[in-house]
């Protein structure tokens, strides 16, 4: 069954927008971050946490993925044309809390308080900051 390229451009026009441009880049950054690390917050004592600590309490599983998940950041700031000590930053942040979040229960404790991936969203918007000036948003 064969399709046509009429059917090709419609279905391509409906997939999500995966451009490099440093806007679309952020927006999908910071849509990942908040996922990862302020997806809900933790009633009484209004901390915000995210798949990263829920899913980090899977043993070996729960940690691989939200390590694949912070990697996909580091991906994105590479797509930017950060500097090599940026991403190195970067996937080192990624590396601690995928090492020391592999520990169990102090691993998981771990993740609560250590935010690679918030971290890494602040190392690619002072980077977005200074050489995309035009990709700043006003947070409330």
């Amino acid at each position: 069954m064969a399709i046509s390229e009429e059917q090709l451009k419609r279905l391509a026009e409906q997939l999500p927008d995966v451009s490099r441009d440093p806007q679309t880049v952020r927006t999908r950054v910071e849509a990942m971050e908040k996922v990862l690390e302020r997806a809900f917050v933790i009633p009484g004592v209004n901390r915000p946490i995210g798949v990263d600590s829920i899913v980090g309490l899977i043993p070996v599983v729960g940690d691989i993925v939200t390590a694949l998940m912070g990697a996909y950041i580091v991906w994105e700031a590479r797509n930017l044309g950060m500097s090599k000590l940026q991403l190195t930053r970067m996937a080192a942040n990624v590396g601690i809390d995928t090492a020391l979040g592999a520990i169990p229960l102090a691993g998981d404790v771990f993740d609560f308080f250590w935010r690679s991936n918030t971290k890494n969203l602040k190392i690619i918007r002072k980077h977005l900051d200074k050489h995309h000036p035009g990709t700043r948003t006003i947070e409330g």
